[in-house]
């Protein structure tokens, strides 16, 4: 037998690779109609076209309106201990409060009550009181629609 040489060797390897090639090239055609399939349903599914946003406003002065459909939450959040037994309840007006009788705040912590509202259409106007009864000092607080209102009421009692 005669001795094969370095460059039949590498012409046999070369040979083994296209062979290969060919082979994943016949395996790949065949699942090449089904990928088309899947491309024509994908093209069917086209994405909707976006809206251009619409420009922000320039003016300082402009506030920005809450998106439709939006709802603001309220809130007003009293820190004080009121004494064992004890509620705090708020009056005021808009939101639903009234001056003449009080609503009573939630107790989230041994020292914090709170109160939220989705009902308002302005300002808020409140005052803090123990029991519904004792007014806490001080001048009436206000809170804007949609936002927070964070306080540490004192009492003379």
């Amino acid at each position: 037998m005669a001795k094969k040489t370095t460059t039949q060797k590498a012409a046999k390897k070369v040979a083994a690779k296209k062979a290969v090639k060919k082979a994943a090239v016949k395996k790949t055609a065949a699942k090449a109609p089904a990928r088309k399939a899947a491309k024509k349903v994908a093209a069917a599914k086209a994405p909707v076209a976006k809206k251009a946003p619409a420009k922000a406003s320039t003016s300082p002065a402009r506030k920005k309106a809450a998106p439709a459909g939006k709802v603001e939450k309220t809130s007003i959040i009293a820190r004080v201990d009121v004494g064992f037994g004890n509620s705090l309840y708020l009056r005021g007006e808009g939101a639903g409060l009234s001056w003449e009788k009080g609503v009573p705040l939630d107790n989230t912590s041994p020292y914090e009550w709170a109160f939220a509202t989705t009902k308002a259409k302005g300002d808020v106007t409140f005052k803090f009181l123990i029991n519904d009864e004792v007014w806490a000092e001080g001048d009436n607080l206000t809170v804007a629609k949609g936002g927070t209102s964070i306080s540490s009421p004192v009492f003379a009692w």
